[in-house]
């Protein structure tokens, strides 16, 4: 009875950047500390609660899940636009969030036991301290991205510099890097401010976070997280995905969404053979040019295989053509495709018709591809995706990664040879194969003694050690 008390008494407060790909983890491993007894609130910014109210039933309360909900101002109005003006977003926020967030902070009765805090936002860590509250991270990307911003931001490898742009890297537990393989934001020829000075806050200062946790799990990047076990320890407790991917309870699942999905598609899935879909989509927040999406358009018209394809407008609050697509294609791909504004892509994914994934390789959605088993015809654009897709090509040997021309454009004869090699060529079944061992590995490892359900008890006994006198 002494440690249902003591878990009764612990309070956990998440703190989250307010884009699905931050929102998500956060608010699963939420719920697997709320299924331990523990107590949790997530907070983020004022702007994600209005999306988050249009596009799901249940956020309409001040709770989702178990899970208290709290959001404050990031110190912008409500129709600024955020992903236009990035780095002015990220100031305000660096200069107004902690001030509010240290308002929830001190209204909060009893007083929180923990903090767990995204990258994004560093200064959560720093109103913690100032409240006398431990801080953990959550690393939202694998845990190779953890050791390559940890090894540059604390000069304990050489990396790309202006003087020499094109080097190659060796880090341990992973093939080595070439420039192509590398985050975008420690590369001399990055140009976005915010996110590298935010890095850097982070991982100059780890000294502020008792706790590292990461959204992966041992079995996939076992030799990159054990190199950085007497570097600076880093606990996966992933995959955080949806509960029915795992071969859980599906009324377990709990997931926030910016936009309405179209759920039709699922109808249109059901009656496509086995195996056969092409399944595209770019995630949340990338837009891809016109020349991008000619050769996508061209290279699945001429693949002739039927595709499922996520076509986000400027607002896909708004049902409305998109001018990206070359002209005339939707009516000449109708037979072929359907195109939807955007999908419930758990489901899509987890459907038997779904043979590959073309995608940015926004960690998320490969952790998705993962754990429902479908290969991946990687297409990394900027932040964490090339590195992604180095793990999905050179080491998970799950998928296929298209080349792009100098532009930075994957031609449409690269976008349908690589359709081709991995739907049918010499090593498709090996990539399905490879894909349904993951799948099965990220099943075992969220159960009760796999690896990531170790940690997350783990991180329990350690909040309840620290909580008691």
């Amino acid at each position: 009875m002494a440690i249902k008390k003591e878990k009764e008494e612990i309070h956990v407060l998440m703190v989250a950047f307010g884009a699905i790909g931050h929102m998500n983890p956060m608010v699963r491993l939420g719920k697997r500390l709320v299924s331990k007894g523990l107590n949790v609130t997530f907070a983020t910014t004022e702007d994600a609660r209005g999306r988050m109210l249009q596009s799901s039933k249940t956020t309409t309360t001040n709770s989702i899940a178990g899970i208290l909900l709290e959001f404050f101002s990031d110190g912008l109005s409500l129709d600024y636009d955020r992903k236009a003006k990035m780095d002015h977003h990220m100031e305000s926020l660096n200069k107004h969030g902690p001030i509010n967030l240290s308002t929830i902070i001190q209204t909060h009765t009893p007083k929180f036991s923990c903090i767990i805090n995204t990258p994004s936002m560093p200064w959560a860590a720093d109103v913690a301290a100032a409240h006398g509250i431990p801080t953990a991270m959550l690393w939202i990307q694998p845990c190779t991205l953890y050791a390559i911003y940890y090894r540059f931001y604390n000069n304990l490898n050489p990396f790309p510099s202006s003087e020499d742009p094109n080097m190659s890297v060796e880090i341990p537990g992973l093939p080595l890097l070439h420039t192509e393989d590398l985050p975008s934001f420690i590369l001399p020829s990055n140009l976005l401010s915010c996110f590298p000075k935010i890095l850097s806050e982070v991982f100059q200062n780890m000294k502020k976070l008792k706790w590292v946790l990461g959204n992966s799990f041992h079995e996939l990047e076992n030799e990159v997280i054990d190199s950085m076990n007497e570097v600076h320890p880093i606990r996966p407790v992933g995959p955080l995905v949806p509960s029915s991917l795992l071969g859980e309870d599906q009324e377990l699942d709990i997931s926030v969404d910016l936009w309405k999905s179209e759920d039709a598609c699922i109808d249109w899935l059901n009656q496509r053979d086995c195996s056969s879909v092409i399944y595209i989509s770019f995630g949340s927040l990338l837009d891809l040019s016109g020349k991008d999406m000619e050769s996508i358009a061209t290279a699945l018209k001429n693949s002739k295989r039927p595709f499922l394809w996520v076509v986000r407008s400027p607002d896909s609050s708004e049902k409305k053509d998109d001018p990206q697509l070359p002209f005339g294609f939707s009516e000449e791909a109708k037979d072929q495709g359907l195109m939807v504004q955007w999908s419930p892509q758990t489901k899509v994914l987890a459907h038997p018709s779904v043979g590959c994934f073309l995608s940015h390789c926004g960690w998320n959605s490969l952790l998705e591809a993962i754990t429902t088993g479908v290969p991946v015809l990687a297409y990394p654009k900027w932040t964490d995706q090339p590195t992604n897709a180095k793990l999905i090509v050179d080491v998970l040997r799950v998928g296929v990664r298209l080349r792009p021309d100098k532009e930075g454009v994957a031609s449409s004869e690269e976008v349908e040879k690589c359709i081709e090699e991995i739907m049918s060529g010499p090593y498709s079944e090996e990539y399905k194969k490879n894909a349904a061992e993951l799948k099965k590995a990220a099943r075992e490892t969220v159960a009760d003694g796999g690896s990531s359900g170790q940690n997350i008890q783990w991180f329990v006994d350690e909040l309840i050690g620290n909580s008691c006198p």
